[in-house]
């Protein structure tokens, strides 16, 4: 079992910047091969942000690339994602997420354990 808890969401005017942390408890190498992050305004479907996998290969949406960056610290069975240059349509619920597949993926269900979830709030 992989617990994952994030922080550092919170309220930002649009062009700021926010980093998110992942902190990943019992992380078993075996079991969990790849993390991402997911996010989910109200009345939306959630979508992946950002993926990366244990070699350090990542992939993004669309919509996030140029301004946001997916890194992970293995020593600290950390995740991160730092945001730059938000937008108001960047406000949503952020979620992370890890899996046992190889390579970064998307897909919201190719993920096997997920946290609760920071907000972040981009004001225009």
């Amino acid at each position: 079992q992989v617990q994952l808890v994030e922080s550092g969401g919170g309220s930002v005017q649009a062009g700021g910047s926010l980093r998110l942390s992942c902190a990943a408890s019992s992380r078993d190498p075996y079991s969990v091969r790849s993390m991402g992050w997911f996010r989910q305004a109200p009345g939306k479907r959630r979508e992946g942000v950002a993926g990366i996998d244990a070699d350090g290969s990542v992939t993004y949406a669309d919509s996030v690339k140029g301004r946001f960056t997916i890194s992970k610290d293995d020593a600290k069975n950390t995740l991160y994602l730092q945001m730059n240059s938000l937008k108001f349509e960047d406000t949503a619920m952020y979620i992370c997420a890890a899996g046992k597949f190889r390579f970064p993926r998307l897909q919201v269900d190719t993920y096997n354990y997920w946290g609760q979830g920071t907000q972040v709030t981009v004001s225009s």
